[in-house]
């Protein structure tokens, strides 16, 4: 497996591959990870972790850009000999990787995880942006399979030319970390959160990709209604937030039951970006039975259904956002029947099955074995 964040951040992709990894190896499979690596992981990968060498991005020193799969790295691999190769993310490493998989015969997996092209927006490189895709249609070109996160992204892949070689790879969600139940009262009054207020959280990296401008925006608009933002996350823009809105609570990065709770504690998920492959922020917040505002983007029309488990927006309106919000408040009781359908529909998000579903995409290829997919489901 090829990444380029294995562990040494915490983010979704990185929880899906790691999730991915432990099943396989339960399942019998040996798995070694090639990717950038730090003196401080966020957390224990799931496999055998080799280190790829890389430098820090500029601007971005957080994450980290592998400089491709060097000599020590390619006897490395002819040591283990894999019986497959998956790529993670469309990189340096990944497109070397992914030529080595295929002069060796081995059959290539790519999984989808980001919409890098969409970032380009964000950075003011929408110049750069038919460039980025015609790169990016050639990695996927050369790969056996693509695994896309969602119908709607799989749709979208097959009619830019992949065809029969997508498939599709979901995210779960511990919905025990992520309940109603986990709803603390105490813990909210402990912040300075009064129990006639309405709490609206954002759950993610505090990057500007993740439409932070318009989650400042929305919020402001809401000023002198009984509203708390609660930011659960960290990264670069934090101090942007922050001096936007002062008023809101910052809990940093959470993990565990901790996250949790502070999720689950909630009454309301804002998650205004548009560069969601899969959305598991939201999927969290949905198995918590919070009512979930998203932008409509395949990734959320995937995840909810508008008005029934959740409220979609179009585009980057604040105004709107502010509006969708506002009746939230005003209507507690479309607000609790929201949250509680969010809940049920989070309960098809199991992760043994959908990572069962990789395991039998390796298998169509032949580099598992049909009893190992059978001893696994």
């Amino acid at each position: 497996m090829f990444s380029g964040n294995y562990n040494y951040t915490r983010d979704g992709s990185n929880q899906a591959l790691n999730r991915l990894a432990a099943y396989m190896i339960a399942a019998g499979a040996q798995v070694r990870v090639y990717s950038p690596t730090t003196d401080t992981p966020a957390f224990v990968p799931a496999g055998d972790l080799v280190s790829a060498p890389s430098v820090a991005i500029p601007g971005r020193g957080e994450y980290r850009l592998a400089l491709g799969l060097t000599r020590a790295l390619r006897a490395d691999l002819q040591r283990f000999q894999p019986t497959a190769i998956h790529l993670s993310a469309p990189d340096l490493l990944g497109a070397q990787a992914g030529r080595w998989g295929r002069k060796q015969g081995l059959p290539v997996v790519a999984s989808l995880h980001t919409r890098f092209e969409t970032y380009l927006s964000y950075y003011g490189l929408d110049w750069l942006r038919p460039s980025a895709e015609r790169y990016l249609d050639s990695f996927y070109r050369g790969c056996d399979r693509v695994l896309a996160p969602n119908a709607p992204i799989a749709d979208l892949l097959r009619e830019q030319g992949l065809g029969e070689r997508v498939r599709i790879w979901g995210r779960g969600v511990d919905r025990e970390r992520f309940s109603p139940a986990r709803r603390d009262t105490a813990w909210r009054r402990s912040l300075g959160i009064a129990d006639h207020e309405i709490v609206v959280a954002f759950l993610g990296r505090l990057v500007m990709e993740k439409g932070l401008d318009v989650l400042s925006e929305t919020m402001i608009r809401l000023r002198g209604l009984p509203i708390r933002p609660l930011i659960i996350g960290e990264g670069p823009a934090r101090a942007f937030l922050e001096a936007k809105l002062p008023e809101a609570i910052f809990t940093g990065h959470l993990d565990g039951e901790t996250l949790g709770r502070a999720v689950s504690s909630a009454d309301i998920l804002f998650n205004p970006s548009q560069t969601e492959a899969f959305g598991n922020a939201s999927l969290e917040g949905m198995a918590a039975g919070l009512a979930v505002l998203c932008p409509r983007a395949p990734s959320t029309s995937a995840l909810i259904s508008g008005g029934e488990d959740g409220v979609l927006i179009e585009g980057a309106d604040a105004k709107a956002y502010a509006g969708a919000i506002q009746g939230l408040v005003a209507e507690p009781m479309r607000r609790l029947r929201l949250g509680r359908a969010a809940r049920i529909s989070s309960a098809r998000y199991d992760w043994s099955t959908i990572c069962g579903s990789v395991l039998d995409v390796y298998r169509e290829l032949g580099a598992a074995p049909e009893q190992r997919a059978r001893s696994a489901a």
